[in-house]
């Protein structure tokens, strides 16, 4: 599977609570014996380094669980032991964000493509990728790129609209965004009130909201107030493509 879309559109944001629900339903069905601690990981979350290789790419895997490499180790004695630990610990999912940074007709970006398709025979899990318009980028062309396409659906995010039929699904996302605070003066219901607010600041991209309130949550409890407000929420500055939005340049 592939989640893509413009940036800002909460790709990351999908990706994280896919693993979560993962997680904490693979937590649920196989609970640890009293006085022993989880002995699996059934999620496994990695981050494509810029210019990546297939050796530094294959090194976020074995860091990700702890996996000891040295500088010593060829790029197959990691997978090998990549490989072996990850089927060991159970990891169901693996989740490769930043996707978008390779580019198959490169000599290393078809190496490290190269590496992800044997990484995909060879553990159990289910891949699912993240990265921005991927469809315009350089992984969907040629053998590689084909090969890609031909093994995962394609999911599109986009800004969230306000209404959705009878649904309100920014709303809800607001809502379950409030729920998750910890702000001991916060009253429930003040976010999801400000929703249109909201909607017309961020144009509907999830990432930029999900920073927005992740700022003035941060400045509630630094300022000691504990709770975020809609003036709270207009003295945070968002990223450029919200701002532009929220304050287009006016002609001269």
């Amino acid at each position: 599977m592939i989640v893509t879309g413009p940036a800002a559109a909460g790709k990351t944001t999908a990706l994280l609570n896919v693993g979560r629900a993962c997680h904490l339903a693979h937590s649920r069905k196989n609970p640890p014996p009293p006085g022993s601690a989880h002995s699996t990981a059934p999620v496994a979350y990695i981050l494509v380094p810029p210019g990546a290789t297939a050796k530094t790419l294959i090194t976020e895997f074995a860091r990700y669980l702890g996996i000891p490499v040295s500088t010593r180790m060829t790029q197959t004695q990691i997978t090998d032991a990549v490989c072996h630990t990850y089927t060991q610990a159970g990891v169901q999912l693996v989740l490769i964000d930043e996707i978008h940074r390779l580019n198959p007709r490169t000599t290393t970006g078809a190496q490290t493509a190269d590496l992800i398709k044997d990484l995909t025979e060879r553990l159990p899990a289910t891949f699912v990728y993240a990265g921005i318009n991927v469809t315009d980028t350089p992984l969907f062309s040629g053998t590689r790129g084909a090969q890609l396409a031909g093994r995962a659906t394609l999911i599109t995010c986009g800004p969230l609209p306000a209404r959705h039929g009878t649904r309100e699904p920014f709303r809800d996302v607001i809502t379950d965004i409030e729920n998750a605070l910890d702000l001991r003066h916060h009253k429930p219901g003040t976010l999801p009130a400000h929703a249109p607010y909201l909607h017309q600041r961020t144009a509907g991209r999830i990432g930029s909201l999900t920073r927005l309130i992740r700022q003035a949550a941060i400045t509630a409890i630094t300022d000691g107030t504990e709770r975020i407000t809609k003036a709270a929420l207009d003295a945070v500055r968002l990223d450029h493509l919200a701002e532009r939005h929220n304050r287009p340049a006016r002609n001269r």
